[in-house]
């Protein structure tokens, strides 16, 4: 869960950089798809841990 939250930083820093640089909007466009992906991951990951548990 920490390397999701670590990530998931990692991926917003890059999206602001990206819109905050004109040139490189596609660094924003790039940190915006894994930002996504990696929260998509890591809210299977952990709805897959509940359902172990439970079982």
């Amino acid at each position: 869960m920490k390397t999701v939250v670590i990530l998931l930083a990692i991926w917003l820093i890059l999206s602001i950089v990206g819109f905050a640089l004109k040139g490189l909007v596609w660094l924003a466009i790039i940190g915006i798809v894994l930002f996504l992906a990696t929260a998509i991951f890591g809210a299977l990951r952990r709805s897959g841990n509940k359902a172990k548990r439970t079982n």
